[in-house]
C-alpha cells in the first residue's frame, strides 16, 4: 500500500473510529460492510480527505463507487489531486 491508501487508513482509525486496526485493513476493504461507514461516516471521511490532502471533492464526485473501498477513494484522491494546480499536476 502506498502512502495515500496509509493515510486513509489513519483518517478511518483516528478521525471515524472505525473498530478494525489499520493492520488489518486492505486497500478493498468495503467502507460500509466491513468498516461500518454510515451516511454521516461517508461525509466525515469527504471533508477529511479535502481536508488532509489539499483537494475538492465535488457533490458529483461524491458517490458509492468513488467511495467504495480505500483503493477507490485513494484512486480519486490521485486523480484530483493530478488535476490541481497546486499540487503541480
Amino acid at each position: 500500500m502506498n502512502e495515500i491508501e496509509r493515510t486513509i487508513e489513519s483518517i478511518l482509525v483516528t478521525d471515524l473510529f472505525v473498530e478494525v486496526p489499520a493492520e488489518r485493513m486492505t486497500p478493498d476493504d468495503r467502507l460500509r460492510t466491513d468498516f461500518g461507514l454510515d451516511s454521516l461516516g461517508f461525509v466525515e471521511l469527504r471533508v477529511q480527505c479535502e481536508n488532509t490532502f489539499g483537494i475538492t471533492i465535488t457533490d458529483a464526485e461524491f458517490t458509492p463507487e468513488n467511495f467504495t473501498s480505500i483503493r477507490t477513494v485513494a484512486d480519486l484522491v490521485r486523480s484530483l489531486q493530478a488535476k490541481s494546480p497546486a499540487t503541480g499536476g
